[in-house]
């Protein structure tokens, strides 16, 4: 794993503006960045994939573990939503997405950081934009990215299992362009597996009370829903309680369960389940326990806030709105650090599977919402001697 110095292509902005990415400028600094490239070794992502996909089994039996053993006190799960994870985790109803943060230079294991698995961001640079800065600029090299294929697959198969009992998949996000952004490459997978997708946001989603659904701008009811919207706000929210009771009437994209492992809490669970797991940090609810170098991060916290980064000689600290909650205590895995920029890998779990990385990186060691994304490729054999 290597960071290299690149020169962007002519006219960049007008071309990945064109493939949607509009926020790729920010305060006269660049988001997107292809001034740079890291380079991976083929057995490098083959540890990535097999880390990732280690690590989503891992996952689901901590899920299963929670549920089996009533854990729901250790999230903070509000008792009246309990039983209805229960049931949704029962009848097993379609996962579409997720992204693993890791630490990882190239040596050694990938280790978790956390795991965005109810509304992970960042896709359309990972999915879409750096697949594009590959084939114009090395289209002999090869990267670690079919998630666009899996998700249209994802959407196909749903269809095929008779999960969605129309063609008419509704999506709904908050006014946000990342959010925005996101929703579109879901947005347009769906339409490429032949479903028609409708739009709204969050807060033009209806209750009609007279026949007890959710409805859309035209009144239609709702009865599949992917929402870039996490699931702690939404049962907070005035009709929380009428998602809940109607839960079972609507197609859910995330599903409620995915709840559990969005919540940082998942990461003392897994590692109790599985202590020195290769792929696992320590990881506590109640302190440190003896860690002299840890982060401190709240259970719901997002985009790096509230984050604390104790070492032996020194510390860093993030501000935010989320320092009032629980908080888990991880031990601290140092990103690894390439001319002055931390880098992180976020690895794409579509359908259960591990489907490609998107990485970004900070100036800072904690990770934060502005991170810029830089591309990557690896060098395949088989790829090259096609070529030639």
């Amino acid at each position: 794993m290597l960071r290299e110095t690149r020169s962007p292509r002519q006219n960049c902005r007008e071309k990945i503006e064109r493939l949607g990415l509009l926020f790729h400028t920010v305060d006269d600094q660049p988001y997107w960045n292809e001034s740079a490239a890291y380079r991976f070794e083929k057995p490098e992502i083959d540890k990535i994939e097999a880390a990732t996909n280690e690590l989503q089994a891992t996952c689901l039996e901590a899920v299963e573990r929670i549920i089996s053993q009533d854990q729901f006190d250790r999230l903070n799960i509000p008792e009246w939503v309990r039983p209805t994870i229960v049931n949704a985790w029962d009848d097993d109803p379609p996962a579409l997405y997720g992204r693993f943060d890791l630490a990882y230079n190239g040596n050694g294991d990938p280790k978790l950081l956390e795991y965005n698995a109810d509304t992970p961001t960042s896709l359309l640079e990972a999915a879409v934009i750096q697949w594009h800065w590959l084939q114009e600029v090395m289209p002999q090299a090869d990267q670690f990215n079919s998630i666009w294929e899996g998700l249209t697959a994802k959407w196909k198969a749903l269809i095929e299992e008779g999960y969605l009992d129309s063609g008419i998949v509704h999506f709904g996000c908050m006014d946000a362009t990342e959010d925005l952004m996101t929703t579109a490459v879901l947005m347009d997978t769906a339409a490429e597996a032949g479903l028609e997708p409708r739009f709204m946001y969050m807060n033009q989603i209806g209750w009609d009370s007279s026949k007890d659904c959710f409805v859309d701008r035209g009144q239609d009811r709702i009865r599949t829903l992917f929402k870039l919207y996490p699931w702690e706000w939404l049962i907070k929210d005035e009709f929380g309680k009428h998602a809940i009771r109607t839960y079972s009437h609507i197609q859910w994209i995330e599903p409620i369960w995915k709840m559990l492992l969005s919540n940082k809490a998942i990461l003392p669970i897994l590692w109790e389940m599985y202590p020195n797991h290769p792929n696992l940090l320590p990881a506590y609810l109640d302190g440190p326990h003896g860690m002299t170098e840890f982060v401190k991060k709240p259970t719901l916290g997002r985009e790096g806030a509230n984050v604390e980064i104790i070492t032996e000689r020194t510390s860093f600290t993030n501000p935010g709105d989320y320092g009032d909650g629980q908080f888990v205590w991880q031990q601290y895995e140092p990103l690894p650090l390439f001319d002055g920029n931390h880098a992180v890998i976020g690895s794409w779990v579509i359908d259960g599977e591990a489907r490609g990385i998107g990485i970004r990186e900070s100036d800072s060691p904690i990770t934060q919402d502005l991170a810029r994304f830089v591309p990557h490729y690896f060098e395949n054999p088989s790829l090259s001697n096609a070529v030639t």
